[in-house]
C-alpha cells in the first residue's frame, strides 16, 4: 500500500518539523527558567521573547498537522495511543496552554510579582511539555501501547518506565540544545554582548544531549530489547551515526563561531535520531505486531488525504517561509527616522 507509506512519511516529516521548531520553542522556555533573577536575567529574557515572539504560535501547526494525519490515515493507532497515553498527553496539552498563557500575561503584567508568577508558569510548562511528549514516544517505541482492539494499556507504566523517562529527559535536553543554538545566532544580530553566554550554554547543552542519548541507548538495550535489536540494522544504525557526527560537528562549529552553519548540523543531529527511531520501528506503528498496512485507512481516504496535503502545502509552505524570513530579518528604520536620530540603521525589535 504505497499511499499508506507515503502518508506515514509525510506524518513523520511533520513530526520532525515540530521537534525542530516547536522543540526550539520549548527549549527557549528552559533557558528562560535558568536566566537568573529579574534584573540579571532581563536581557536574556528579552532575547528569548524577541526570538520566539513572531513564530511561536505558528510552530504548533506541525503538531496539529501530525495529529490530523494520524487520526485520518491510521485511526486505530490514534485511538490506541489516545486511550493508553491520555495522562501524559493531557499533561502536554496543559503545558502548551500554560506556557502560552504565561508568555502572554508576563508581557502585559505591570507588577514584578505578577511577571515572576507568569514567567515561572511559562518556564516550567516549557520543561514539562517536551518531557511528556518524549515519554509518549518512549512508551510507543518500547511496545507498551497495545492495539486498540485489545483494550487500553496500563495508564501509568505505559509512560512511566525506564525507556519513557529516558526519552522524556532526552527530549528536554534536545530542546534546550536546539534553543541555545538558535539563540546564539539571534544574540549575534540583536544583542552581541550575549553571544559568549549563549554559545557557552549551547556547548554545554550539546554535550549534555550527547550524554543523554548514550544513556538512552543503554536504557533501551536493558528495557526494550526488541527496539534495541532493530536499532542495530543497517539503516537505523547509519542514522544514529549521522546524528552523532552531526552533533560533534555542531560543537566544532560553535567553538569556531559558525552560528548559521551550526543551525543546520544541530537540526540534522536531532532529525537523524527521529528518523533512526522510525527506521528501526518500521513497518510497525505499535510494536511489536501492529503493522502499517493492517491499520491504514481505506485507499480512497489515503489518496484524498494526500491530495489535500499537497494543496495545503502549496499554501502553507510559502507562508511559513515568509514568516521565518521576516522574523530573521532585522527591521530597518525609514530614511526620515534615521535622519532625525542622526544614526544609521538599527537592529530591529520584536517581529
Amino acid at each position: 500500500m504505497i499511499a499508506a507509506d507515503t502518508l506515514l512519511a509525510v506524518l513523520f516529516a511533520a513530526l520532525t518539523a515540530y521537534a525542530l521548531f516547536g522543540g526550539a520553542d520549548f527549549g527557549a522556555g528552559f533557558w528562560d527558567l535558568f536566566a537568573g533573577g529579574a534584573r540579571s536575567g532581563y536581557r536574556q529574557r528579552k532575547l528569548i521573547e524577541h526570538a520566539i515572539g513572531p513564530v511561536w504560535e505558528a510552530n504548533h501547526v506541525w503538531l496539529i498537522f501530525t495529529i490530523v494525519l494520524l487520526w485520518t490515515g491510521f485511526p486505530a493507532v490514534f485511538a490506541a495511543i489516545a486511550s493508553t497515553m491520555y495522562i501524559p498527553l493531557t499533561g502536554a496539552a496543559l503545558g502548551i496552554i500554560g506556557r502560552g498563557a504565561g508568555f502572554a500575561f508576563r508581557k502585559t503584567s505591570v507588577t514584578p510579582r505578577r511577571q515572576e508568577v507568569f514567567g515561572a508558569l511559562f518556564a516550567f510548562s516549557s520543561v514539562a511539555t517536551p518531557f511528556f511528549f518524549g515519554a509518549v514516544v518512549g512508551g510507543i517505541a518500547s511496545g507498551r501501547v497495545p492495539p486498540f482492539s485489545e483494550g487500553r494499556g496500563p495508564l501509568l507504566t505505559s509512560w512511566w518506565n525506564p525507556t519513557s523517562v529516558a526519552t522524556g529527559v532526552l527530549a528536554v535536553g534536545v530542546c534546550a540544545y536546539l534553543a541555545a543554538v538558535f539563540l546564539t545566532f539571534d544574540a549575534q544580530r540583536v544583542d552581541p554582548d550575549l553571544v559568549p553566554a549563549m554559545r557557552h550554554r549551547a556547548l554545554r547543552a550539546g554535550a549534555a544531549a550527547g550524554v543523554l542519548a548514550a544513556v538512552g541507548l543503554i536504557v533501551v538495550a536493558l528495557d526494550a530489547g526488541w527496539l534495541a535489536g532493530r536499532l542495530l540494522r543497517p539503516l537505523p544504525a547509519a542514522l544514529v551515526v549521522v546524528s552523532a557526527v552531526a552533533g560533534l560537528a555542531s560543537i566544532a562549529l560553535l567553538a569556531r563561531g559558525r552560528y548559521i552553519a551550526v543551525r543546520v548540523t544541530g537540526g540534522l543531529a536531532v532529525a537523524a535520531v527521529l528518523w533512526g527511531w522510525a527506521a528501526a520501528q518500521y513497518p510497525y506503528l505499535l510494536p511489536p505486531s501492529t503493522a502499517v498496512r493492517s491499520v491504514a485507512a481505506a485507499p480512497t481516504v489515503m489518496r484524498a488525504t494526500l491530495w489535500s496535503v499537497l494543496v495545503g502545502a502549496a499554501i502553507l509552505a510559502p507562508s511559513m517561509w515568509w514568516l521565518f524570513r521576516l522574523s530573521q530579518t532585522p527591521a530597518r528604520p525609514s530614511p526620515e527616522s534615521a535622519a532625525q536620530s542622526g544614526s544609521g540603521p538599527q537592529l530591529g525589535g520584536e517581529g
